[in-house]
């Protein structure tokens, strides 16, 4: 009852203008319902959110640590995760933000923004809206667009480049190298914000499966991602018909700074 009375009290000096609340912009989320509106989570303050401020309140993605064993008693120490096959990962297992943020393989090779992959949380996205029995007007979403994981995550398409077979079979054909074709041929490549272009370059002179771990060695799908033609100096003006349709420069926000200037 007290608390319905203080509650009357404030509105009235409200209406009286005796006292003003703060801007609403100002104020800080006091609860997780509220934090779930917050404007930095919708266009357009989210194409400027910074890793600070998401980790603000979503600290526990770093923090998290994976179990010492799988439910079903496995140690993680005395088993392979898929990712650790590749000669370029070291350490120990690690959680999946973690991998795309603070590994050493993150740092060096990737410049991942939390941003990169989540374009925002908008609950109204996430459930039916209004919720009837029928699910008629179900709108469930996923948080990620499944494109993003494709870029890194995607099959090798080795039929387009001509290689005999999967690259897992053919590579010692070509020394291990990637290098040994592609040191001339489309040379444009890893200019987006989120890689460390000449890390990866320089990386990749000396394993191939920097260059392999992106392009088929960490596969979730059983496609590959169309990547965007970029011209290089030499390339030749016949087009392949497999690429009549690919875009020539990469999306708006994944453009590096001056290329956005450029345009």
């Amino acid at each position: 009852m007290k608390s319905y009375y203080q509650l009357l009290t404030l509105l009235l000096l409200l209406s009286m203008g005796v006292m003003t609340l703060p801007a609403a912009d100002k104020l800080p989320p006091s609860d997780y319902h509220s934090a779930r509106w917050d404007p930095v989570h919708f266009f357009p303050a989210i194409n400027s959110a910074t890793n600070e401020q998401c980790l603000e309140c979503h600290q526990e993605i770093i923090n998290r640590k994976v179990l010492d064993k799988s439910p079903a008693g496995v140690s993680a120490s005395s088993a392979l995760a898929w990712y650790q096959t590749l000669t370029v990962y070291k350490g120990p297992q690690e959680t999946f933000h973690r991998r795309h943020l603070v590994t050493p393989l993150a740092k060096e090779l990737m410049n991942m923004q939390c941003t990169t992959c989540h374009q925002g949380s908008d609950p109204r996205e996430e459930a039916a809206i209004p919720p009837d029995i029928n699910n008629s007007r179900f709108t469930l979403r996923k948080q990620v667009n499944p494109e993003i994981c494709l870029m890194c995550h995607g099959d090798s398409p080795y039929q387009l480049m001509g290689l005999p077979s999967p690259w897992e079979e053919s590579r010692e054909m070509f020394q291990n190298n990637c290098l040994l074709c592609h040191v001339a041929t489309r040379t444009t490549r890893h200019q987006v914000n989120y890689l460390n272009a000449e890390a990866i370059e320089e990386a990749g002179k000396k394993d191939s499966d920097v260059c392999f771990g992106c392009h088929g060695g960490r596969q979730w799908y059983r496609i590959s991602y169309p990547y965007p033609r970029h011209a290089w100096k030499g390339m030749g003006e016949v087009i392949p018909d497999w690429a009549k349709n690919r875009p020539t420069e990469s999306e708006p926000r994944f453009r590096l700074k001056q290329q956005q200037a450029n345009n």
